[in-house]
């Protein structure tokens, strides 16, 4: 065998060793899992599916054979770890994100460049928001993110974005906000009636909901929600200026009532305490009189001539003090 025929063969054997051998090591960060295909299926736990999972109740019966997905063996952090050449690793990160709610993943320049969302509202009032969607792939739920889509942060976009407008067109205050309003108004952005001055109201409630309705994401798409941001919601320029005399007006109203409200307190508490004024008065003047008649008692309890001793006593006392006495004279 030449010396060429000899480099040609240690070539290849030192090619095939630093390739499939050398590169077959590998690591995972701490945020980091992994999944291993074997001639390109994904090694999967025995008899187990996503619809055993928890958040599978979340899903309408329709769609549990749908995205009913295979649980996988998942690759835990650290290292180093071998795969065969037939063997293929996929790398992901379970780390959380934020991504603007308005991000169109497929047109950035969408939305207005990715700053705002449209929606509108049950009063067809066209309406921007602007908030953000915290998110991380469920390490559960890899075989839907790595093999379920092709895209999967595209379709809980547009899943989120769906069921945000939705709720955005069908909006109410709830009752009790309402009726509250009514006996004790606050601000500005507390008038009912108004689509956007409840939504801007009940923010925290339109927050809420967009977490329950999204609780179904990871069985779906293999990404699960961890909470939604909605911050700002504005109104139409043209629709503005009416908001503003809406609320202008409310504010005025607010504060006659408070100020009337004010009135009526301190007038109340003016009369009770007056009152009670007058009632100590009467209980001062009542006191002597329940002594005096204790004493009277107590004397005529004593014997039988000392209660008119004492009232012999006390018109001497008078006559002692009086300038002049008129007496009656029987004839």
């Amino acid at each position: 065998m030449t010396a060429t025929a000899l480099g040609i063969i240690a070539g290849f054997v030192g090619w095939f060793l630093v390739r499939y051998i050398l590169f077959s090591f590998y690591t995972l960060n701490q945020n980091e899992r992994a999944v291993k295909t074997v001639f390109g299926r994904a090694e999967r736990m025995p008899a187990a599916t996503s619809t055993e999972d928890p958040f599978a109740e979340y899903l309408r019966p329709d769609e549990r054979d749908r995205y009913n997905y295979p649980q996988l063996r998942i690759i835990q952090p650290g290292g180093p770890y071998f795969k065969w050449p037939w063997e293929k690793i996929f790398k992901v990160s379970v780390a959380t994100q934020t991504v603007n709610m308005a991000l169109d993943m497929e047109d950035p320049r969408a939305n207005n460049g990715g700053t705002v969302l449209e929606a509108v509202t049950k009063d067809q009032l066209n309406v921007g928001l602007k908030g953000q969607i915290r998110y991380r792939i469920s390490e559960r739920h890899l075989y839907a993110y790595l093999f379920g889509v092709k895209r999967p942060i595209v379709h809980v976009m547009a899943y989120f974005i769906s069921i945000l407008r939705e709720r955005i067109a069908n909006f109410e205050a709830p009752p009790s906000t309402a009726l509250g309003l009514a006996s004790q108004p606050t601000d500005a952005s507390a008038v009912s009636g108004v689509s956007i001055n409840d939504l801007r109201k009940n923010l925290r409630d339109l927050n809420e909901h967009m977490d329950r309705e999204s609780l179904s994401s990871p069985v779906r798409y293999g990404i699960a929600l961890d909470a939604s941001l909605i911050t700002e919601i504005d109104a139409p320029t043209e629709v503005e200026s009416a908001m503003a005399a809406i609320n202008t007006a409310h504010n005025q109203v607010s504060s006659d009532i408070s100020l009337a409200q004010a009135s009526a307190d301190q007038k109340i508490v003016q009369s009770k305490r007056a009152v009670e004024i007058e009632t100590l008065k009467a209980q001062a003047e009542v006191e002597p009189l329940k002594a005096q008649a204790e004493q009277l008692r107590a004397l005529r309890q004593s014997g039988p001539g000392a209660l008119a001793s004492y009232v012999r006593n006390v018109r001497l006392n008078l006559f002692r003090q009086a300038e002049r006495v008129i007496m009656e004279v029987e004839k």
